[in-house]
């Protein structure tokens, strides 16, 4: 009878291994899961992390164009008002130096020799802050930097060259900022008579 019940207590130590064995491996998985749902956490962290340094990232470079672009907005309008100092300078120079009852004067040349440096100084000073004359000698007119206000007939240049500047233009930080008014060269009626007359007799 003792015998038995040793046989049956080692039946059940045995049948126990298996499930002890199960159970262990069933915690061993857990853990795995544990582990892999730490590192996945992780991993979505780490993703939210640099979303989140791409989106900063992003807002300084759009803080930083809109400040540059106010900073430029500002400038180009200053830039303009300014314009009119150096043509009102400009204007009274001309009108100084054609003023007949100021010929005779000795002071004439003195004065008209301060007002071009005064002139020469502004424009240094534009120079300085970007903002250019725009070249229109002997130039091709342009409507992106030109604008024509007459035609003059000019049979030694090509037709639609600039031949006289009424009033400079200028550019700021390589955009425009005033349009030069210009004159700009056309053939004379005479000469395009000639070249009909030519063009008749070659057919």
């Amino acid at each position: 009878m003792s015998n038995l019940n040793d046989e049956d207590k080692v039946k059940k130590e045995e049948s126990k291994i298996p499930k002890k064995e199960e159970k262990e491996k069933k915690e061993e998985e857990k853990e795995e899961k544990k582990e892999l749902t730490v590192e996945e956490k992780l991993k979505n962290t780490e993703d939210k992390l640099l979303r989140s340094l791409a989106e900063l990232e992003n807002q300084r470079n759009r803080f930083e164009k809109d400040l540059k672009e106010a900073i430029d907005f500002g400038g180009f309008n200053f830039a303009r008002e300014n314009l009119s100092i150096l043509d009102n300078l400009q204007r009274a120079y001309i009108s100084i130096e054609n003023d007949g009852t100021l010929k005779n004067n000795k002071d004439l040349d003195k004065f008209l020799k301060n007002i071009e440096i005064i002139e020469k100084d502004l424009l240094s000073i534009f120079k300085k802050n970007k903002i250019e004359k725009i070249n229109t000698f002997k130039k091709k007119f342009d409507p992106n930097f030109h604008q024509a206000m007459t035609e003059i007939e000019d049979n030694k240049v090509e037709p639609g060259t600039i031949v006289q500047e009424i009033q400079a233009g200028y550019m700021f930080a390589g955009r425009l900022l005033r349009p030069s008014l210009v004159s700009v060269s056309k053939k004379s009626d005479q000469k395009i008579n000639q070249n009909k007359e030519k063009d008749e007799k070659k057919s």
